[in-house]
C-alpha cells in the first residue's frame, strides 16, 4: 500500500481520498458533462477519454507523491468531483513544468457551492506542509469567472496570460511558505 492509498483530507462538507475502482462511472459521467468541460477542452469526454484520465490521476501519486483527489460529499459519500495538485509538462509558453499545478472540478450539480475553495484549501493546506518546496501555479480560462474567483480567494495571482491548446488562459501561481 502506498501513501496515497490510504490518505485522506476532511473538511465540513467533503473527504478528499483516493481515487477507488467504483469511482470510475460517477468520474466518466461528470467528464461527459457539458458544464463540466465547458472551460475545460470545451468538449464533453468519451468513457475512453475519461478512463485515460482517471488513471492519470491515480498515477501522479506514485511518481510525483501529489495528485489529484477524489471527492466525497460527507454527507452522503457520492462523489463530487476532484481537487488536488499535477505536473503534466504541458506544451505552454512560458513552462510551468517542475511546479504544483492546482486544479479541481465538480459535478455540475455541485457548482456554485464554495465547494471548490473548500477542497483546495485542504489540498494546499496538505502542500504547504508536506511539498512546501515547489512553486504552485494554475492554468484558467480567461473566460472561467467562476474558477479565477476561486483562484484568486486561494491567493493566486496572474503572471502570464498565453492560449493552451488555441484556448486564451491565464497563468497564475501562489506564494508559498518557506521551507523550514
Amino acid at each position: 500500500m502506498t501513501f496515497a492509498d490510504s490518505f485522506t483530507l476532511e473538511t465540513p462538507r467533503l473527504r478528499l481520498r483516493p481515487y477507488r475502482a467504483d469511482d470510475f462511472d460517477s468520474y466518466a459521467k461528470m467528464w461527459a458533462e457539458p458544464d463540466v468541460v465547458r472551460f475545460i477542452g470545451g468538449k464533453p469526454m468519451s468513457r475512453e477519454e475519461a478512463w485515460i484520465r482517471f488513471l492519470r490521476q491515480i498515477g501522479l501519486w506514485r511518481y510525483l507523491d501529489f495528485g489529484f483527489f477524489a471527492l466525497e460529499d460527507r454527507a452522503t459519500g457520492a462523489f463530487v468531483g476532484e481537487a488536488g495538485f499535477h505536473d503534466l509538462r504541458r506544451t505552454i509558453s512560458p513552462s510551468n513544468e517542475g511546479t504544483m499545478e492546482a486544479g479541481w472540478g465538480l459535478v455540475a450539480a455541485m457548482h456554485g457551492r464554495g465547494l471548490a475553495e473548500e477542497a483546495m484549501r485542504a489540498a494546499i493546506a496538505w502542500a504547504d506542509r508536506v511539498h512546501p518546496g515547489p512553486r504552485m501555479t494554475c492554468l484558467i480560462n480567461v473566460d472561467h469567472a467562476a474558477s479565477q474567483r476561486v483562484a484568486a480567494k486561494l491567493g493566486f495571482a496572474p503572471y502570464a496570460e498565453t492560449t493552451y491548446h488555441g484556448d486564451p488562459v491565464t497563468m497564475l501561481e501562489r506564494p508559498r511558505p518557506a521551507p523550514p
